[in-house]
């Protein structure tokens, strides 16, 4: 099996060095694609459905255009994110299924803030 092929644009593959992995382990490129500032935020914003790049911007708070075009264009790379006829940004079939893996993360963020509710930390 060849190496995977590199974005141009840097964005982590399975199959190629990213951060915490030498060999590229899948869930390590996952990580290292979804850890970066915004990323899982944009993809949270777009659950719903198509989303413009201006709204989107608005929806994310204080995201930078700059910053915001160079997650959305890394997460088309990664084959998560589209754009539609209408230039607006949607999931894809890959990107749902991640939305899709991300429920029972949800579901445990709610239990542990549950817990943490009344804390005095």
């Amino acid at each position: 099996m060849g190496e995977a092929p590199v974005p141009a644009d840097g964005t982590p593959v399975p199959g190629r060095s990213v951060r915490g992995s030498q060999t590229g382990r899948p869930i390590m490129a996952a990580f290292d694609l979804l850890g970066r500032r915004w990323a899982l935020r944009i993809l949270w914003e777009l659950r719903d459905g198509p989303v413009g790049f201006r709204a989107l911007q608005q929806r994310c708070g204080d995201v930078s255009p700059t910053v915001l075009n160079t997650r959305l264009g890394e997460l088309r790379s990664a084959g998560l994110v589209e754009q539609d006829t209408d230039r607006a940004h949607r999931l894809t079939p890959l990107g749902r299924d991640l939305r899709q893996a991300l429920v029972p993360l949800q579901a445990w963020a709610e239990r542990w803030a549950e817990t943490r509710s009344g804390s005095s930390t």
